[in-house]
């Protein structure tokens, strides 16, 4: 039987790179000049920690940051941003952390999306993956296009394809 994988899963690699070209770009801008900056990766807990002099250049620096994950294939969807900025002395401080895996109430959704859609296929979590089962490749590819038309406000991949 035909079946895929939906997973949610960022590169480190990439995400390293991406802050790594931040910081190039905010040491060479004139409005960021003489004001102290700084971006620290934890690769282990996928977590940003951004500090900034206000937080006008807090808004600069995250936009900036976004644009160049987008160029290195990271979804903006994957920078959850809802914590707020606080103030800590002189700087204020932002820790954004990076959605990786699926997490069970995603997963749940999903299945709810696909379920509601009427598709006969067979949906199953296995911890941060979803495998999606079906009969025919073409209702696989159904449940493809209807994941990538819902907003679910997910960076989802589609893995391991078989026929």
């Amino acid at each position: 039987m035909p079946s895929f994988d939906i997973v949610s899963k960022v590169d480190a690699q990439m995400l390293d790179n991406a802050v790594n070209v931040t910081r190039k770009e905010i040491t060479n801008r004139f409005d960021f000049k003489d004001s102290p900056v700084e971006i620290d990766l934890n690769k282990k807990e996928f977590m940003l920690t951004i500090q900034t002099a206000d937080d006008m250049k807090m808004g600069q620096l995250i936009d900036v940051l976004i644009n160049r994950a987008n160029k290195q294939g990271i979804s903006p969807e994957a920078f959850d941003l809802t914590k707020e900025s606080y103030q800590s002395g002189k700087v204020v401080k932002k820790e954004v952390s990076v959605r990786n895996g699926l997490k069970q109430e995603d997963a749940k959704k999903i299945i709810k999306l696909i379920k509601d859609s009427g598709l006969k296929v067979q949906t199953q979590i296995m911890d941060d993956i979803l495998r999606i089962t079906g009969k025919k490749i073409d209702d696989l590819q159904e449940v493809i296009q209807l994941c990538r038309q819902a907003d679910l406000g997910l960076p989802l991949q589609y893995e391991n394809m078989r026929s």
